[in-house]
């Protein structure tokens, strides 16, 4: 089994330009084309939580759908992050991981069926806070744990980790691998690595990056990053 994965902070749908263009932000979705994208900061902040990416336009595009998580009927996620998938995946079973903050910061997972295959993802925006990172991280890992069904596992978003190798990625053991994409922030000249994609053991890499395009660097204040993974034959 051969899947890209990707992440992308969408900053609302709000470009370097100040506009918000829901459509551009698609567009980007296209270039990269990926299987299973985790979008952060899916949804407007204040109000009723309506999703930069709203169900209709999703179904315009025709090619993803997102993973619903019964959150509100405006939203596509939950506290701003969504799971976006090939129409042709079922979608087995997805819901909110609880993570210990004061901001408005959560994480998602969704088990999808694949050829198959059960295959679990976790979408996440951890906070800019050190120690509280740790502690969310942790949580999230606690979390997969928990889970009925042990699954190859696939965990990405904006971990706001400037770190390259410590703060809270010391939190993943021996089981789990981080790959280090590129750096994605700020689109325009980007300097950090905070967007991530980390790996449970089953998992191969085939490459990962970060996805740079003209339209990419202007749609929002965080590039994608991408990693095609295989998972090998038993």
């Amino acid at each position: 089994m051969n899947l890209t994965f990707a992440s992308y902070n969408i900053h609302k749908g709000v470009g370097l330009d100040r506009r918000r263009d829901p459509e551009r932000i698609m567009a980007v979705l296209h270039e990269i084309d990926a299987d299973v994208i985790a979008l952060q900061e899916a949804d407007h902040r204040f109000g009723e939580r309506h999703a930069v990416l709203p169900h209709q336009l999703l179904e315009d595009h025709g090619r993803y759908r997102a993973v619903q998580l019964a959150t509100g009927r405006h939203s596509i996620g939950w506290h701003g992050n969504a799971l976006l998938v090939r129409r042709e995946f079922t979608i087995a079973e997805a819901g909110i991981v609880p993570l210990p903050t004061l901001e408005p910061r959560g994480a998602i997972r969704a088990d999808l069926l694949v050829g198959g295959q059960r295959v679990r993802v976790v979408g996440m925006h951890l906070d800019l806070s050190g120690l509280r990172r740790r502690q969310q991280v942790r949580a999230v890992l606690a979390h997969c744990a928990r889970c009925d069904h042990p699954s190859p596992t696939v965990l990405m978003g904006d971990f706001n980790e400037w770190s390259q190798h410590g703060g809270s990625l010391r939190e993943f053991h021996s089981a789990w691998r981080v790959l280090a994409p590129g750096r994605s922030f700020p689109s325009r000249r980007p300097v950090a690595q905070l967007d991530r994609v980390v790996i449970s053991d089953e998992w191969q890499c085939e490459r990962a990056g970060v996805h740079h395009s003209p339209l990419a660097a202007a749609a929002s204040d965080h590039l994608p990053v991408w990693a095609k993974l295989t998972l090998p034959k038993k």
